[in-house]
């Protein structure tokens, strides 16, 4: 059996009211502190590095700089700051962090665990089952009721073999019982497209890349993937409520420091994580990009990244899937 799929199913208790302290850890930083990330400037990961960037600079009075490094499914940023000499060089990751080792095992130079202390997750952002109107179905219920009917009949676009929105299709058909077909393309919009077009039964997106379709009736939305409703679509029920229990997929953004940092200095990334999470300005920033703030930090983060690298080795060891 899997275990549970949660990818931002956890929470941490923490105050809004008050920003936290801005104590300095001793003799940190020196210099200005890159951010590295694995993807190129003006997506998702990007803008959010550089609304963190820019809000963390202020607390920590040297700036911050973000560094893109696209390439290799995000190894080459990861890489970099594996092998970073100190602190001062930080990774902004995303979800497809924790599916390296299950894509990758023994071809990569670092563990995207150890090689790495946690600070925190910054934000997430919920995924959606969304259906072409050419499907007939306008419930999760229907949908599963389709794909246990005809086993593989049912097809789910990606942008590509390995990505998350392929672990999440697959993770959703060993949960619900049911098998659907994988057809991977190229990137999330042709995909995205071909569901529209009737080509392609559904898609696991994120919210904020198919609200329009949605708002539009191009597209269907069918469940959350995330522990509770988006407030952007209150009528959608979460899979929980809608009848896959334990299923979630958020996608999450969070802040990672090579394994070696000081605790001092972890310990003031958290604090300027939780006081941007709890700013108007960062709060903003994220739900523009149809992300929520989801502050998770330290060992509880630690412990959602370890779930994800068991569940993501799973279920690639039970597809045989490896990465070119």
């Amino acid at each position: 059996m899997l275990r549970r799929f949660f990818l931002g199913g956890c929470l941490i208790a923490w105050v809004f009211g008050a920003a936290p302290a801005r104590a300095q850890a001793p003799g940190w930083p020196v210099q200005p502190v890159r951010l590295v990330i694995g993807f190129a400037a003006g997506g998702p990961t990007d803008i959010v590095a550089r609304s963190f960037a820019e809000h963390a600079a202020k607390g920590l009075g040297q700036p911050m700089i973000v560094d893109n490094k696209p390439g290799a499914n995000t190894i080459i940023a990861a890489e970099a700051v594996a092998n970073a000499a100190d602190a001062h060089t930080l990774l902004l990751a995303a979800t497809n962090h924790t599916m390296i080792p299950a894509l990758y095992s023994g071809r990569v130079k670092f563990d995207a665990l150890k090689s790495f202390k946690p600070v925190c997750m910054l934000a997430s952002a919920p995924t959606v089952l969304v259906v072409g109107p050419s499907l007939g179905a306008r419930t999760l219920a229907e949908f599963v009721q389709k794909a246990k009917a005809s086993p593989l009949a049912i097809t789910y676009a990606s942008p590509g073999i390995g990505s998350s929105v392929h672990f999440a299709g697959e993770v959703f058909a060993r949960q619900a019982g049911v098998k659907l077909t994988h057809i991977p393309y190229k990137g999330a919009a042709p995909a995205v497209a071909d569901v529209m077009a009737g080509q392609v039964d559904a898609s696991f997106a994120t919210l904020g890349s198919v609200l329009p379709m949605i708002r539009s009736g191009k597209l269907t939305a069918l469940a959350i993937a995330s522990s509770q409703r988006s407030a952007q679509l209150p009528g959608v029920p979460t899979f929980d409520e809608a009848g896959v229990k334990g299923y979630a997929a958020d996608a999450w953004y969070g802040l990672l420091a090579p394994a070696a940092a000081p605790e001092a200095v972890v310990k003031l990334l958290q604090r300027e994580a939780l006081a941007y999470a709890a700013s108007a300005a960062g709060s903003e920033k994220l739900r523009s990009l149809g992300m929520v703030p989801q502050p998770l930090c330290g060992e509880a983060f630690a412990n959602q990244m370890a779930r994800e690298v068991a569940t993501y080795s799973q279920v690639a060891k039970e597809l045989n899937l490896k990465a070119d």
